[in-house]
């Protein structure tokens, strides 16, 4: 990484910290250069100004969270052939992921973008919104396979039961922060395994 690429990170790292910590409206951009010991233009050089700053952010923290899914429920499928055993898998891996942060998760950066979107542009408010259905799109196409081998019990919406998976997440970082209790969204996801696994699991006589 060259020496711009490492102050473009630097930047980036102290905003999204501030930005999870107060929000990006309470986010100044003198305080981002004051903690990077860089001079305004040097700020400038690299984001034009706050919301393609948001933008970077953005990107960066979606492409983050891919690679973690990725991996995750990649090494799920490698474990077990079964669509709905796989997925079981990889949501327990999640689960312990998440447990093992020590201060929990720092927050969300979509979910930031949803609460102070009339601070953001077009180009933001898309690419957020791009972020979800991804992540629905992701989810769905696993439940569509766990489907046609485990007819689910109940008449769902499987699209709906995907979005269900990045509410519990969402919703399990807020009770984390908000209790500060770094182990509710740990919960949170093995409780919408044990849902998976009501919905979907043959009974046995």
């Amino acid at each position: 990484m060259g020496k711009g690429q490492e102050t473009r990170e630097r930047l980036m790292d102290i905003a999204e910290a501030s930005v999870l910590s107060k929000g990006f409206g309470a986010t100044s951009i003198d305080e981002i250069i004051a903690e990077a010991e860089i001079t305004k233009s040097g700020f400038f050089y690299h984001f034009r100004d706050k919301n393609q700053l948001a933008l970077a952010l953005l990107q960066r923290y979606i492409d983050r969270e891919e690679q973690i899914l990725d991996e995750v429920f990649d090494r799920a499928r490698e474990l077990h052939d079964d669509p709905l055993h796989a997925f079981l898998i990889g949501l327990k891996l999640l689960a312990e992921m998440m447990a093992d942060l020590p201060s929990g998760h720092p927050g969300c950066l979509v979910a930031t973008c949803c609460y102070n979107e009339r601070l953001f542009d077009a180009e933001v408010r898309e690419l957020n919104r791009q972020a979800l259905l991804n992540w629905r799109q992701r989810y769905h196409a696993e439940l569509e396979k766990i489907a046609a081998i485990y007819p689910p019990k109940d008449d769902v919406d499987l699209e709906a039961v995907a979005d269900m998976m990045t509410g519990t997440v969402e919703g399990g970082i807020v009770l984390s922060r908000a209790l500060e209790a770094p182990q509710e969204l740990s919960k949170q996801i093995l409780l919408f395994r044990s849902y998976l696994k009501l919905l979907f699991m043959p009974a046995y006589n």
